[in-house]
């Protein structure tokens, strides 16, 4: 979990008594808390179908700014998608070694299926068994012309798994405005299996809201680099909280309040507070560990 002030910055200096935890909206006392300024491991996935070919050096500057921005000891892992998941490098914090696979991914022309969610799903089977901060950063268009089953798979996964995603979507002015709002529960509405990029834009907000993350919406080259600085702040920078979670087996929705009073200034108010932070959990059937 990850805290930015009122300037978008890292809070620092919270302690235990400055959150509120929400269970289904009801408060739970935190058994376990610590900030921690840990290295991460990141995954990144990056679309390499029809769909993106002719904003392909929008992909390479995402790609190497993220890079840029990341601490030395962060683990990065690439991996791409069109029809189906391709593996382009494990796990390494060899720089030199990760900017010679970006500039060796291929893109695709022609015609191809959208299997966004598909490929999603499986990183995230891949990813569990990794120990340690997991990350997912997603250099994508969000579209996918899947069944809204899919997406349904997707969501339960990522429900069950402590893996944040960060979102940044590609196409820049080509996405457009759909006029429509997100929805606020963070799962996207029924008929998701239509292609737009309305429907990507909402797919994308989701994923980020899900887990914990946040999504980006770059329009401009230059929107890259502070977008990544932040990402590389958010995974460095977090506090873990833990508490004795219900174990009825069933979904829980989950929320993380900012109260702070000790540590800002008087005219500050809790919603200048930023908190990046699971939206639910699946409980366990039998007794088990804090959620964190």
């Amino acid at each position: 979990m990850s805290v930015a002030d009122w300037h978008g910055n890292f809070a620092a200096g919270l302690t235990q008594k400055d959150f509120r935890i929400l269970d289904d909206g009801i408060e739970q006392p935190a058994t376990f808390f610590a900030p921690v300024e840990t290295p991460a491991r990141i995954l990144v996935m990056i679309e390499t179908g029809p769909a993106v070919y002719l904003v392909q050096n929008d992909h390479l500057t995402a790609a190497y700014a993220l890079l840029e921005g990341l601490a030395p000891e962060d683990q990065v892992a690439l991996v791409s998608y069109d029809r189906q998941l391709h593996q382009v490098l494990p796990f390494t914090r060899d720089r030199a070694v990760l900017l010679g696979a970006l500039g060796g991914v291929q893109y695709n022309i022609g015609m191809g299926d959208l299997n966004f969610y598909d490929s999603l799903s499986t990183v995230v089977d891949w990813l569990k068994p990794v120990t340690g901060k997991r990350a997912l950063v997603l250099l994508t268009t969000g579209l996918d012309s899947s069944a809204p089953a899919r997406w349904d798979v997707l969501v339960d996964k990522l429900r069950r798994e402590d893996i944040v995603i960060f979102p940044v979507a590609l196409g820049g002015s080509l996405r457009g405005y759909s006029g429509e709002k997100p929805k606020r529960d963070g799962v996207a509405p029924s008929g998701h299996g239509t292609v737009s990029f309305a429907n990507a834009d909402r797919a994308l907000r989701s994923l980020a809201t899900i887990s914990g993350g946040r999504a980006y919406f770059p329009e401009s080259g230059s929107d890259f680099q502070p977008m990544y600085r932040e990402i590389a702040s958010a995974l460095r920078h977090q506090y873990v909280l833990g508490f004795a979670p219900a174990h009825d087996g069933l979904y829980h929705s989950l929320s993380v309040k900012v109260i702070a009073e000790s540590t800002r200034p008087a005219r500050a108010h809790q919603s200048e507070y930023h908190v990046l932070a699971r939206q639910g959990y699946v409980a366990p059937s039998q007794e088990a560990a804090p959620v964190q």
